[in-house]
């Protein structure tokens, strides 16, 4: 006579949907109180689970926001393939201010860079999340840029993803400023001008 198969218990079950509400949770509290004053208890309160469910998955707070951060941070953006240089730079700003006005990531993103500058891991792992989506993004957009012949060979997909995207963090993240309405028009004219004028 066949048995049921019992079910693992313990730490062997990590239910990916209390992963889920826990990392939802990390993220409303990051926006809501910043890193500093987020706490297990809170988080675990607001997805409605344990602490010991959060201490299965990481072993403390830091832990905890450096793997949650870090796997949004490095979240790849739709590189666009839109047939030109000008299309493909429009729906990337376009893409990327919005994420810039999201109400979560608007509040997270100052604090996390403050945190950054105190906290040597979370610095790390930014930086390193960040930098390997930036390379993503300049390596395929200048690529496909030069292959039609809309930029120089030559062009630094460094200088480039910086152009593109400094000024939008610059002017969303820290001067907290709107765009209007042709800023995003005004932007592709500069930076494409600065791109064929410097290589």
């Amino acid at each position: 006579m066949a048995t049921a198969k019992r079910a693992p218990a313990g730490a062997a079950v990590l239910r990916g949907d209390i992963t889920v509400a826990i990392r939802n949770a990390v993220m409303q509290e990051l926006a809501d109180v910043g890193y500093g004053r987020l706490s297990i208890e809170a988080v675990a309160r607001r997805a409605g689970v344990g602490k010991t469910a959060i201490y299965r998955r990481w072993g403390n707070k830091l832990e905890m926001v450096l793997e949650i951060v870090s796997d949004v941070a490095g979240r790849s953006v739709p590189l666009p393939d839109t047939g030109s240089f000008a299309g493909d730079l429009q729906l990337l700003m376009m893409i990327v201010s919005r994420a810039l006005q999201h109400r979560i990531a608007s509040q997270i993103i100052p604090d996390l860079m403050a945190e950054a500058s105190r906290n040597p891991q979370i610095a790390e792992t930014l930086q390193k999340a960040l930098r390997t989506h930036q390379q993503a993004v300049g390596d395929k957009l200048i690529g496909q840029a030069m292959a039609r012949g809309e930029l120089p060979e030559g062009t630094d997909p460094d200088v480039a993803v910086d152009l593109i995207l400094g000024p939008l963090y610059w002017r969303l993240a820290v001067a907290r400023t709107p765009l209007g309405d042709d800023y995003l028009d005004k932007m592709i004219t500069a930076v494409t001008a600065a791109l064929r004028a410097s290589s």
